[in-house]
């Protein structure tokens, strides 16, 4: 046996896109797109999917709905690919009653931002941490996000997290490569964890920093685009990374579509509403684009020329 053979690898690696919540309306999950979002995934060769976290919109949806998404996941992927749980929550029991109806509902792991609205220092984030992990059954993946929740996973605190076999990894969707490689860093002390990086124009660059995929939110609707991008650069096929390189650098443009700062989830919506593979109902208080915006959407998305993705060795 080799010495690559025998090396540690992390948990999750690969494409494992943020998947977003098919809605019919504000409190009614979409099913039939739901399941129609999951076998279009899973048929692109994704590693996992990510559910509740800020691409699902999961700040915006009631508990009883979060509950049935999860409920629906797992039960539609059974057991074909992991499914990884966003859990983040301003009531500490809110997260640990998600976490627990996750893991009742064979969910493989559990992802934790930073408690937002109010940001936590550093020591009461470790604790907050340390206090979560010891209600919940599952292993959980630390989700950095300070964008939204603006309070980051300082590498310090990391470090000291890095201790606690619970932590299998990190996603990190600052778009600091810097940071990036810091925490990729870490793996000295646990070579076991999961670095993913959110960004999904850092796909490469946070490859080659050490990272182990992508949670990309353009996968939710070209799953096969990135995949193959992930799967090329791990073969060193430069030539099919530069391929993907050009698709997903036009993709980029419909996420400058529309003036707020919600714009790349109604993008991604759009775009799911154009393949006709789930609704583009927003959870509130979001508008969907409208035809306009939609048409400026389809226009990108058709300049898109998957026929030229590299095949798998």
């Amino acid at each position: 046996m080799t010495s690559s053979e025998t090396k540690i690898q992390p948990r999750f690696q690969g494409i494992i896109p943020p998947m977003v919540t098919p809605l019919m309306s504000r409190d009614e999950l979409d099913v039939p797109g739901t399941k129609r979002l999951i076998e279009h995934l899973i048929a692109g060769g994704v590693s996992g999917v990510f559910v509740l976290g800020t691409t699902g919109e999961a700040q915006c949806l009631g508990y009883r709905l979060r509950r049935q998404l999860i409920q629906l996941v797992t039960e539609t992927v059974g057991g074909r690919i992991p499914v990884l749980v966003g859990i983040t929550d301003t009531a500490f029991v809110e997260s640990e009653d998600l976490g627990r109806h996750a893991a009742a509902w064979g969910a493989d792991a559990l992802v934790l931002t930073t408690p937002y609205y109010f940001p936590v220092g550093q020591t009461e984030l470790l604790g907050y941490t340390q206090r979560l992990l010891d209600r919940l059954i599952l292993p959980v993946m630390l989700y950095n996000m300070p964008s939204m929740t603006k309070v980051w996973f300082e590498v310090p605190t990391l470090e000291e997290l890095a201790d606690d076999r619970r932590i299998v990894g990190v996603k990190d969707s600052s778009g600091d490569l810097d940071y990036f490689a810091r925490v990729t860093a870490l793996k000295e002390k646990r070579p076991d964890w999961s670095v993913l990086v959110g960004p999904e124009s850092l796909l490469i660059e946070s490859l080659e920093r050490g990272g182990d995929g992508g949670v990309n939110g353009g996968a939710n609707f070209f799953p096969e685009l990135f995949v193959a991008w992930y799967r090329a650069w791990k073969a060193g096929d430069a030539a099919g990374v530069a391929v993907c390189q050009e698709q997903v650098d036009k993709l980029q443009a419909i996420y400058e579509i529309g003036k707020y700062d919600s714009r790349f989830i109604k993008a991604t919506k759009s775009a799911l509403g154009i393949c006709e593979v789930c609704s583009d109902h927003m959870a509130e208080p979001f508008n969907h684009f409208l035809e306009p915006e939609r048409q400026r959407v389809k226009a990108i998305l058709d300049t898109i020329d998957l026929s030229k993705l590299p095949q798998s060795k």
